[in-house]
């Protein structure tokens, strides 16, 4: 399923939008993508919900986050400190961090490392038509061996 979110962020980030789910479809399919994966994909994408500004405004707090324990178990410590990272460089609200810990315990994996959830921040924001600062959108697109090659 991540190849197919990966194909999407590569071949419509810039358009600003997917096309809609039945020409998606096909076009993953077009693509070589397994019906099985599209299915769970479109499934996927379809949980994100967008958020307006209104309600997010108001998850500004002083307050932290205490994660549960599958919480715990389904997001790898480099992950939730990059959830805490985005968060605090304002990168993401309260209730797009929620979102984004949603559609992970969505997928039903043990444990989601880092570059996941970096993809997965980039279609809650794109979905939600956010363009996060420079920097952040930096950290979202480079994986752990880009910081290792100088």
């Amino acid at each position: 399923m991540f190849d197919i979110l990966v194909f999407l962020f590569n071949n419509y980030f810039h358009a600003g939008a997917y096309p809609d789910t039945a020409v998606l479809s096909k076009q993953l399919s077009t693509a070589g993508f397994d019906s099985r994966d599209i299915s769970q994909a479109l499934s996927w994408l379809g949980g994100l919900e967008p958020i307006d500004n209104a309600r997010s405004a108001v998850t500004r707090s002083g307050g932290f986050r205490i994660f549960t324990g599958m919480e715990l178990a389904s997001l790898t410590p480099q992950a939730r400190g990059f959830l805490m990272f985005l968060e605090n460089a304002c990168g993401i609200g309260g209730l797009q961090r929620e979102l984004i810990i949603e559609r992970v315990l969505a997928l039903d994996e043990p444990a989601v490392d880092l570059d996941k959830v970096k993809l997965i921040a980039l279609m809650v924001l794109w979905n939600q038509n956010k363009t996060p600062d420079a920097l952040v959108l930096t950290e979202l697109v480079s994986s752990r061996e880009d910081h290792y090659l100088h």
